[in-house]
C-alpha cells in the first residue's frame, strides 16, 4: 500500500490563544487515535515549529556543515503531520479532510511508495 504523509505548514496558521490550541489538540488527537484504532497511522507529531528546530545541515566540499536551529533562510516550518498507511488517495483524502475540518487549518498530502511496492519505471516513481 502507500503511504501518505499529511501536514500543514506553521506559516498557514494564524496565531492561536492557549485555549484555542487545546480545543484543537483534543479535537486533532480524538482523529489520530481512531487512525490509530484502525491501523492506518504510522506515526504522528503536532506542534512542531522553529523552536523545535534543533540543527540544520548543508553539504560544502563534500562534507556535512551542521548549524544550531532552523536554516536562516527558512520562511516556513513543517508545524504537524501524520503518516499514514492507507490503500489509496481517496482513503487519503478522508484523514486529510477530517484533519482539516477540526483544526480549520489547510493540510497538504504527498504520497509515497509504500514498503514492498513495485517501482513502474527507472525514475523510482510508484
Amino acid at each position: 500500500m502507500p503511504e501518505y504523509l499529511i501536514s500543514f505548514n506553521d506559516e498557514w496558521v494564524r496565531e492561536h490563544t492557549e485555549d484555542e490550541i487545546a480545543v484543537k489538540g483534543d479535537a486533532s488527537r480524538a482523529v489520530v487515535r481512531e487512525m490509530r484504532e484502525q491501523g492506518v497511522l504510522i506515526f504522528s507529531n503536532g506542534g512542531l515549529d522553529a523552536d523545535t528546530a534543533i540543527f540544520s545541515v548543508v553539504a560544502e566540499d563534500g562534507k556535512p556543515v551542521f548549524t544550531d536551529g532552523p536554516f536562516v533562510e527558512t520562511k516556513e516550518h513543517l508545524g504537524g503531520f501524520c503518516a499514514i498507511d492507507v490503500p489509496d488517495d481517496e482513503t487519503a483524502r478522508y484523514w486529510a479532510g477530517r484533519l482539516a475540518v477540526v483544526l480549520d487549518w489547510p493540510q497538504e498530502v504527498h504520497r509515497f511508495r509504500g514498503p514492498g511496492m513495485a517501482r513502474d519505471d527507472e525514475s523510482g516513481k510508484a
